[in-house]
């Protein structure tokens, strides 16, 4: 399991990277907002958590909070030094699973890492079906059906459909669409090959790919599933 640490104090920053790999946590460790944006753009999907300290020279947490829930549906923790009502909320209601205020000893920390942890691996069993319209996932066994019967899909399709059915609703753009894929699957995938992978979906998904319902195209966006 691999963690992204960003932390400005170097002293607190080194104590917990050296906990939390004594912990046989695999460790990413950043000191400002800039250089974590850059782990994030690239390292995303091999990431299993991130701790954000709130207060950062370049920024603060919550910008990268946000990026990582945009992107990705990974556990976020918040360090920070003020006990303020406000900024809980705020960081809570971005999306971030869990705070713990300074100081704090590393043991009630690493509890709730694993408590935070223990919470995703339960909703990941319990969502082991997605279901959209007459399509239906299989997470567990990477396998689509359209009213009961085997969809068969490429390994890029599947993903670019689990991209899509992670943000149900929200409108994504191309080139969030082509990171994503260049992220995950290490291969080249250019603006044309992405509109023929939509195309083939459609066409597999769809009752009629010529007015699709299920992979909308929001005009000078991008795509959205659903609504």
């Amino acid at each position: 399991m691999k963690i992204l640490l960003v932390e400005d104090d170097k002293t607190i920053a080194s104590g917990l990277e050296y906990s939390l790999q004594q912990d046989q946590y695999q460790t990413v460790l950043c000191y400002d907002v800039a250089s974590a944006v850059q782990v994030l753009d690239h390292q995303l999907s091999e990431l299993t958590l991130c701790i954000f300290d709130l207060s950062l020279p370049d920024g603060s947490g919550y910008e990268l909070c946000k990026i990582v829930k945009e992107r990705s549906d990974i556990p976020v923790i918040f360090l920070t030094a003020i006990d303020d009502e406000v900024n809980v909320v705020m960081g809570l209601d971005m999306g971030a699973d869990d705070y713990i205020t300074k100081p704090f000893r590393i043991r009630e920390l690493l509890s709730r890492i694993k408590s935070v942890l223990r919470r995703y691996q339960k909703q990941t069993q319990t969502q082991s079906y997605i279901e959209l319209d007459n399509v239906k996932i299989n997470t567990l066994e990477g396998k689509v059906y359209k009213n009961g019967d085997e969809v068969l899909l490429t390994a890029l399709e599947y993903r670019l459909l689990l991209i899509f059915t992670n943000h149900i609703g929200q409108v994504l753009s191309r080139t969030q669409l082509l990171e994503r894929i260049w992220d995950v699957a290490g291969d080249f995938v250019n603006d044309n090959t992405l509109s023929v992978y939509i195309k083939r979906l459609r066409e597999k998904l769809e009752d009629n790919p010529q007015e699709p319902k299920l992979i909308k195209t929001v005009r000078g966006l991008g795509y959205k599933v659903g609504d």
